[in-house]
């Protein structure tokens, strides 16, 4: 509770936050609320010195590291249906959105026959569309043919995050004219995509890449040896379709892999320089949910409580980073994915722990003030359960974690030292690199290279 001497009307608030001009004042209210996330404490009393009031007596904490104003965006899918059994409303979900199917699905299409049968009981007319592995700009000009030449009025993508961004590549690129390089960050010319694409469904069956609802299609680019995005803010998903039952058969080590893809992309919008209140609350709830149902799920994957858990937080991860962005794991596996048939889920899981500990080595040399030290430390907290836990024990936590579910080194997924110096190079220039808590030098690139070897 805010003390009685502290208290001021409704009213007064939004005459000292909205009056005169509709301007935000400097200063912030003298004492403001913060509920630390579930086990971690009861509400205390803080002195903002410099936070920002936030609706019902919430303080975004100077401690947290934000800077600036208040200023922010948050973009999602126009639809979220979570639940156990919720694929069976895929066909009335469609329906409204278009009669010409695109049926983008893994490299299995034969598993997907009932759906089919489904779309067709439903009046709907369906081409199907297999993608095998992680998509490639290719693969995308072939969707788009296909999409353009059966008359597909809307896609839908059941499957992993290769064949939903496959979904969503060929989805923009069929109402966008021109040659997807036309359209690529880094390699291409970048252009914004300017037409609306089509509707698209987005069933992931993996807990996960949270592609059903970030705003990118990553496409590997075979002639530059990377992997790259096709982006814009039009290309969410109109529907995102979470049912944890469609997780349930995924074997011991994919659910590792994508539950440490998962974990990561949570982590890492959670340091983020760009997060924002609304992703820092999505990543408290999903580094919990990961932190409680990866082990779980990974060692009894008919366990529905953990399913459950990790297709939410796999969902929080998406929408976390399409708001928020990622850092220096994902800034190496754009170009190791693009060099070497590894899986992404395995790379990220490979990078994890030594990128926490070189960024927080490098925070506490060159910004031990940082609020995105105080982020790591906060994350150690959820992710040990102990309250004051350091940014280091989550290092130690994180990689324990990944030695029990068997994660791979890069050695493994083929790497030598003689790459280190060209992936150094390409990492440094990879969009996600954009979040990383500070730029991090070639010496502390490599450094994590290095250590990730094994």
């Amino acid at each position: 509770m805010i003390p009685p001497g502290r208290r001021r009307p409704l009213t007064s608030l939004f005459a000292a936050f909205f009056g005169a001009g509709s301007t935000l004042p400097r200063a912030a209210p003298k004492f403001c609320p913060v509920t630390l996330p579930g086990s971690l404490g009861t509400p205390r009393l803080t002195r903002p010195g410099g936070s920002f009031f936030c609706g019902q007596g919430v303080a975004w904490t100077e401690g947290r590291g934000h800077s600036g104003a208040m200023n922010f965006e948050f973009a999602a899918p126009a639809k979220m249906v979570f639940g156990p059994g919720q694929a069976a409303r895929l066909p009335s979900l469609v329906a409204p959105l278009g009669k010409r199917v695109l049926l983008v699905v893994g490299a299995s299409p034969g598993r997907h026959a009932g759906l089919v049968q489904a779309f067709e009981a439903a009046g709907l007319g369906v081409t199907v569309f297999s993608v095998a592995g992680e998509p490639s700009v290719d693969v995308a000009k072939a969707g788009v043919a296909l999409c353009r030449q059966a008359g597909c009025e809307v896609v839908v993508s059941v499957g992993g995050g290769g064949a939903i961004d496959a979904a969503k590549a060929v989805a923009a690129l069929a109402t966008n004219p021109g040659d997807p390089y036309d359209y690529l960050e880094v390699v291409g010319a970048g252009r914004p995509i300017t037409q609306r694409p089509l509707p698209h469904v987005a069933v992931p069956t993996t807990a996960g890449t949270g592609a059903e609802a970030t705003a990118n299609a990553v496409l590997t680019a075979p002639a530059e040896r990377v992997k790259v995005s096709l982006r814009s803010v039009m290309m969410l998903p109109t529907v995102a379709l979470v049912d944890p039952e469609l997780t349930v058969t995924m074997p011991p080590a994919v659910t590792a892999a994508t539950g440490l893809d998962a974990l990561t992309q949570l982590l890492e919008s959670f340091v983020s320089i760009k997060a924002n209140p609304m992703t820092d609350a999505l990543c408290r709830d999903g580094l919990r949910l990961a932190a409680r149902c990866l082990a779980a799920a990974y060692d009894d994957g008919a366990d529905m409580a953990a399913r459950e858990g990790m297709a939410l937080a796999s969902l929080y991860g998406g929408l976390a980073l399409a708001n928020a962005k990622l850092g220096a794991v994902h800034g190496f596996a754009a170009p190791i994915g693009g060099l070497f048939a590894a899986p992404h889920g395995q790379v990220c899981a490979s990078l994890l722990p030594a990128v926490v500990a070189v960024n927080i080595a490098a925070l506490r040399q060159r910004d031990p003030g940082s609020g995105r030290l105080a982020a790591y430390a906060e994350a150690a907290a959820i992710l040990t359960g102990q309250a004051q836990a350091s940014p280091e024990d989550g290092a130690v936590w994180l990689e324990a974690l990944c030695r029990r579910l068997g994660a791979p080194t890069l050695t493994d997924l083929g790497l030598t030292h003689a790459d280190i110096p060209m992936v150094v190079e390409k990492a440094a220039r990879a969009s996600s690199m954009q979040g990383n808590p500070l730029v991090l030098t070639t010496a502390e690139l490599t450094a994590i290279l290095e250590r990730s070897l094994g």
